[in-house]
């Protein structure tokens, strides 16, 4: 009988088969002595991009989605399909360059109270640049948070492991047996918050979540990918609020939802719109009213 694979890659494609095909091909190059498999979910690319996938990789499965899933849906999918004690999350333009990421299985095996770790993750260009050494608490109130060492040049000042209040979605390794008591991303999210909201879950149950430097993945995501876009914002602004529902209580998460709806979002439309940017006011205004109506999901079309 074939033993269950210690880890299991699970990678979501959109349109990004070139970036796909690195990410496979670097798992396989630097990973020879580890007990892996990898899970590729093709999310509603406009041409079947798991055909291609499966003729470059046959060892490989691949799941063909025929609509967009979003973040949540595509991983569920792939999570729902996987063996491995551990389920690798890791974006399709993300890469290893060694072998460190199998380190975690050992780590994770001694900490059984952790339900899910993340790596130091670099940005691809400039080299040496720091995207995720861990992220601060989010505020009770405005719910932000800032990501440690983000766009820093790596000295070491952040080789030291340590909690984190949330893993990055780019890059997390999570323990089967906390998805099996927790239940999976929930896809009410769409884009944006959902991995936040699943960590959330995950202290809530009593476990904990870190950062281990001892583990290094690259990610051709670019500092310039932060300039916004009508649904970015839309899902930020809907899902800020989604989030302050679940997971606040009482008067502060009263509070919380009045401060986005009253004071935030109204900030951020305006300005948007003394910059000319009106599609990125609509977008605000568009995501506060389909989170008042209870709209979820894809861009509003499903109801809680």
């Amino acid at each position: 009988m074939t033993p269950k694979p210690d880890i299991s890659f699970v990678t979501v494609n959109f349109n990004g088969i070139i970036h796909t095909l690195d990410l496979l091909k670097s798992i396989g190059n630097n990973l020879p002595e580890c007990n892996y498999e990898i899970i590729v979910v093709d999310n509603g690319s406009k041409v079947n991009e798991a055909i291609a996938i499966k003729e470059h990789f046959p060892e490989v499965q691949v799941i063909r989605s025929d609509k967009n899933l979003g973040f949540a849906g595509g991983n569920n999918l792939g999570i729902k399909s996987s063996a491995g004690r551990y389920i690798f999350l890791i974006n399709n333009d993300a890469f290893l360059i060694d072998d460190s990421v199998a380190r975690l299985i050992d780590i994770m095996d001694r900490n059984k109270s952790v339900a899910a770790v993340s790596p130091k993750i670099y940005f691809a260009n400039p080299e040496n640049t720091i995207q995720f050494a861990g992220y601060t608490h989010l505020t009770r109130i405005t719910i932000r948070n800032s990501g440690i060492g983000y766009n820093e040049q790596d000295t070491g000042q952040y080789n030291d492991a340590a909690p984190t209040s949330s893993a990055h979605g780019a890059a997390m390794m999570v323990r089967r047996e906390v998805i099996e008591k927790i239940g999976l991303m929930s896809e009410d999210y769409f884009l944006y918050y959902e991995e936040i909201d699943w960590c959330e879950k995950m202290k809530e149950a009593g476990f904990e979540l870190w950062y281990r430097p001892e583990a290094i993945v690259i990610h051709k995501e670019s500092q310039s990918t932060g300039s916004d876009s009508f649904l970015k914002r839309y899902y930020i602004t809907r899902n800020r609020l989604l989030f302050a529902s679940r997971h606040r209580k009482g008067v502060v998460r009263a509070i919380s939802i009045l401060y986005q709806l009253l004071i935030a979002d109204w900030k951020d439309f305006f300005k948007y719109l003394i910059r000319g940017r009106a599609d990125l006011s609509r977008a605000v205004f568009t995501g506060a009213r389909d989170f008042i109506l209870l709209r979820t999901g894809p861009y509003g079309r499903h109801k809680l």
